[in-house]
This record gives structure tokens, sequence and C-alpha cells, in this order.
């Protein structure tokens, strides 16, 4: 009799765990990829610079020729520019190299 007492009482606590489980499972398997992916595309949506080649979440690839803060100038043909709103891009094709100029001081330019 006892044995049967106890069986049922820890089957009480099975469906919570399941539904934990659950939710944890769903967790690492959707919620956390899908941030994770929405932090990239804005890191290379904030990145864009002129130059760039760009594909559009419409399929439309472009040169960036202009940068604001909610959107950018994609030039689509020569001499045709079109504007989108910055999370309208998709992917960066290519990027233009970025050289950065190291910061020197000549002895000729310090004066005494």
């Amino acid at each position: 009799m006892l044995h049967a007492q106890s069986a049922g009482g820890a089957g009480g606590f099975t469906p919570i765990l399941m539904i934990a489980l659950l939710f944890g499972v769903m967790y690492f398997m959707m919620i956390r990829p899908q941030q994770k992916r929405r932090r990239e595309a804005e890191a290379m949506q904030s990145a864009l610079s002129p130059g760039d080649e760009v594909v559009t979440i419409g399929g439309l690839y472009g040169t960036v020729t202009g940068v604001d803060d909610d959107t950018v100038l994609l030039e689509v043909a020569p001499g045709v520019q079109t504007r989108y709103a910055r999370p309208a891009i998709a992917r960066v094709v290519s990027q233009v190299e970025r050289v950065e100029e190291p910061v020197t001081e000549d002895a000729d330019t310090v004066k005494e």
C-alpha cells in the first residue's frame, strides 16, 4: 500500500518537469540562435560604408553610395540610386578594403 501512494505522488511532479524541459529545449534550439542572428545582422548593418556591395532582402544587388542613420543609398545601375532602410540589407557581398593610416609624427613637424 505504501508503494502505491509514493508512486502516485511522484507522478504529479513529472508533467511540471516535462514542461520545464520543453521550455529549456525551445530556448536553446530556437530563441538563442535567433537572438544571435539578429545581433550579427545589426552589427553588419551598422558597419556599412560607401563602396560595399550588398544584397537587399528582396534580392537586389547594389553598391552603397551613402549611409545615413536609418537609411542606405544604393547604386543599382550606373546613375540609378535608390534609398533603403538599413534593416532591408540582407548581407554584404564584398566590402571595400579599409586601410587605416598609422598616426606618426615627423621630426620636421614637431616644433620645440
